[in-house]
């Protein structure tokens, strides 16, 4: 990070970042459930819009900083590694509700269309990969795809909120959507919402720090940039994520917790086009080792595992876990052994 810094230097600014990114986290959740029963939005939406957008920053900073230094296998490992922790996020989310099933509770039809929404996402950087290396002043025509697909996506889930066609059917064990607090006046609104902006901006240079210390880890140690973003910067740009799943599951707001990294998975995808952006040397998606594209297949069927789980809606199991849940774990640690093998 520092031309003269020590290594240990290096380490120090990646663990602090970690921890600032942890910390805003918790509190981002808070606001954020707030918004959603002040502003009417409810909780799927909210958390995967404004809260999965927040705690994405650090990500998307790290991504786009580490493509235009010039490390792209850094800027792709973090953001589909990124995507492939958050999943495994919800297993462990699963585990700290000990309820019920936490796809079963957290029963919202718009979680079902984030997941779909990711999945076919996911296949556009995957077939770019595939495709002649093409590119239109330096941006691959899949970025742009990228953007207006999941722009279409959110339209769709919002127009699904307000006429919704179909429901889950309701059972003891599921948790409703109920606001715990009645709509508030535009100067509350305004008041919360810049509080959870405040903690967005230091989430986002939290991501900075990240970047940096990841792009010194990789010029200084034999690790490379797939395995720095895949184990390292993803999992630490991913903590409020992790954060922010397990403070909602503690306040009851599952179906929150759950849009929160659907959404913020759907979104994540984005980091990819806008690093395309911010790389100079041609489309970044033919820069992938063969690890990435791994990785893509790895997070889709992780994806269309816990979708089968939000469908299917087990009430209970093996303490009160779904089957998609092991499942899930159980894919995210046969992916990570794929990237270190093929690294």
């Amino acid at each position: 990070m520092l031309l003269n810094a020590p290594l240990a230097f290096d380490v120090a600014v990646f663990v602090v970042s970690a921890l600032i990114i942890l910390a805003a986290g918790r509190r981002l959740t808070m606001h954020a459930d707030r918004l959603a029963d002040i502003t009417g939005l409810g909780e799927a939406l909210t958390g995967a819009v404004l809260l999965g957008a927040a705690t994405s920053l650090p990500g998307i900073v790290t991504s786009v900083t580490a493509a235009a230094a010039g490390y792209p296998e850094l800027a792709l490992a973090n953001a589909l590694g990124g995507i492939a922790v958050q999943t495994f996020f919800i297993a462990l989310a699963d585990l700290s509700y000990p309820r019920a099933n936490l796809e079963h509770a957290a029963a919202d039809p718009s979680n079902l269309l984030y997941a779909t929404l990711l999945v076919a996402l996911l296949t556009l950087p995957l077939g770019a990969s595939l495709l002649p290396p093409i590119s239109w002043w330096g941006v691959h025509p899949v970025s742009p795809l990228c953007v207006l697909a999941y722009l279409l996506g959110l339209r769709m889930t919002h127009r699904h909120h307000r006429e919704p066609m179909w429901g889950p059917i309701r059972t003891p064990d599921t948790a409703p959507d109920a606001p715990d607090e009645p709509r508030g006046d535009p100067r509350q609104v305004v008041r919360i919402g810049l509080r959870f902006a405040s903690l967005a901006l230091v989430v986002a240079v939290a991501g900075w720090m990240t970047a940096a210390s990841g792009m010194s880890l990789v010029d200084r140690t034999s690790l490379g940039g797939g395995l720095v973003g895949t184990l390292l910067t993803a999992v630490s740009t991913s903590l409020p994520e992790l954060v922010t799943t397990l403070a909602a599951v503690r306040r009851g707001a599952l179906a929150l917790a759950v849009g929160g990294i659907l959404g913020g998975n759907t979104f994540d995808v984005l980091f990819a086009a806008f690093a395309d952006v911010a790389y100079r040397d041609g489309s970044i998606y033919h820069a992938m080792s063969p690890a990435q594209p791994f990785l893509i297949v790895v997070t889709i069927l992780m994806t269309a595992v816990l979708l089968m789980g939000l469908i299917r809606r087990e009430r209970r199991g093996f303490a009160n876990v779904g089957f998609e849940g092991p499942i899930v774990m159980l894919l995210y640690l046969l992916g990570v052994a794929g990237v270190v093998w093929l690294e």
